[in-house]
């Protein structure tokens, strides 16, 4: 493009942008545009937005740049992530199943390859603690090191920042951050969803994300959220399989390395410990063959169930203590010893863990600790039935096994309630025979008395 030198009088006349208003120094002396001004008027007809505008030349391309990184640099939140490089990571984890080992290494692979050439979106999906915020920051560490401009930053301070810039105080204006943000050469958002959803917030995070979007400009984003959770005009440009890669990372809390790492603070399976298959009593001299061979069989399920958690199991029985309980603590047992999480819990015990996050003083979200049994990778809700039939822990409850159903999510139920006394949403799931094997425990208990009253409910 035909360029004209700018006068002394076009420069008092300089147009009032970042790149104007900040740049400050002279020119290339050499440079055969603007003679080492370091503006020039670019020579578009008087019809054109930039006519008789002065603009920075070409020859001060890298102080401008320079200087773009040095504000991105001060945005960042690199300085206490400086070790975190590719170099410093564990690709084979600490202790990890081979599962999650491969998973670990694969994710490493992949957020490898994208460091090298960014191109898209790159979504690192997992638990706290699994290395997300690592990997991302050593995306960052790495694109610097090569000298390219990176944006690393959680995304509750990037709304603080952008709301900070409208105090009188800021040495920049709320349009120079926002467009600081959204253009950055590569942007990387720690932490998505652990922001306060306001409308504002929510607002200003699709602005970035659609406009990133539409630009296919290099961007990583690093959540602990199921994606559904996530609002849906953002979450339908996070997956798009046209522009965005979704890893998601197996591993366990590298911080708990060396402790049950995967057995939650909800389960009560460390009570169970005793109860293997090797241990279960069929009871051969004690009952009539037809109870005694009931309980094999019931046995046998119990173990290829273990061998491979697919689809619902379900052990229902006629009283308590006749087994149902032991065959799924030893279900869990063998798949915890294969370095598989197993939550196993007690209905009643998981509905009062949900009604006490609505104690201000719970440490826990009420949707958190819901999407913890959710999407449990194998649960035991066991004494399904004793259950207090409240209103809301029956919608609990539904909606619990809706999830699971749905997601083909493996499942094991005991209950010593008639099905039909059953919430009737529970036990069409229950009853479904191409998704779950139910399995009726004919033995009297194991402990004698009488056989308890049926409760209607």
């Amino acid at each position: 493009m035909n360029t004209k030198t700018s006068s002394s009088a076009d420069l008092d006349r300089d147009i009032e942008s970042p790149d104007s208003a900040s740049a400050g120094g002279l020119g290339k002396l050499d440079c055969p545009y603007c003679g080492g001004l370091g503006y020039v008027i670019p020579d578009v007809p008087p019809v054109h937005p930039s006519f008789g505008r002065a603009v920075a030349c070409t020859c001060r391309a890298s102080e401008r740049e320079m200087a773009r990184m040095d504000s991105l640099l001060k945005l960042s939140q690199l300085g206490a992530l400086q070790h975190c490089t590719f170099d410093s990571f564990m690709p084979d984890g600490i202790g990890l199943t081979p599962q999650k080992q491969r998973n670990l290494k694969m994710a490493y692979d992949r957020v490898v390859a994208y460091a090298k050439e960014p191109d898209g979106w790159l979504i690192l999906k997992g638990g706290y603690g699994c290395g997300k915020t690592h990997l991302a920051a050593a995306i960052a560490n790495y694109r610097l090191s090569l000298g390219h401009a990176a944006l690393f930053v959680s995304t509750p301070d990037l709304l603080d920042h952008l709301r900070a810039a409208f105090g009188p105080s800021s040495e920049t204006s709320y349009d120079q951050r926002f467009e600081q943000v959204r253009n950055a050469p590569m942007l990387i958002l720690d932490d998505l969803g652990t922001q306060s959803n306001s409308d504002w917030a929510q607002e200003k995070l699709y602005q970035i994300f659609n406009y990133r979007y539409n630009n296919r400009l290099p961007t990583i984003i690093t959540t602990n959220e199921e994606l559904e959770t996530i609002e849906i005009r953002i979450r339908s440009r996070m997956v798009d399989p046209g522009l965005v890669q979704i890893v998601t990372i197996l591993a366990p809390d590298f911080r708990r390395a060396g402790v049950d790492q995967d057995q939650s603070d909800l389960s009560s399976l460390n009570l169970h410990g005793d109860k293997t298959f090797d241990n279960f009593d069929v009871r051969e001299r004690e009952l009539p063959k037809s109870q005694s061979d009931n309980l094999k069989r019931a046995l046998e399920t119990a173990r290829e169930f273990a061998e491979n958690p697919a689809d619902w199991l379900v052990f229902n029985s006629i009283g308590y203590g006749n087994g149902k309980t032991h065959l799924a603590a030893a279900i869990a047992n063998y798949v915890t010893n294969q370095g598989d999480p197993v939550l196993f819990i007690v209905v009643p015990d998981l509905l009062d863990h949900l009604r006490a996050t609505f104690n201000p003083s719970s440490g826990v979200r009420l949707d958190k600790r819901f999407d913890e049994v959710k999407t449990a990778p194998l649960l035991v809700l066991d004494d399904l039935g004793t259950e207090s039939a409240t209103a809301w822990a029956r919608e609990k409850l539904y909606q619990l096994f809706n999830y699971r159903y749905n997601a083909h999510l493996p499942t094991i139920i005991t209950t010593a309630t008639p099905v039909d006394e059953l919430d009737p949403r529970l036990a069409t799931r229950m009853l479904d025979g191409s998704r779950c094997t139910f399995f009726l425990i004919e033995a009297p208990s194991y402990r004698g008395g009488v056989k308890p009253k049926r409760r209607r409910k």
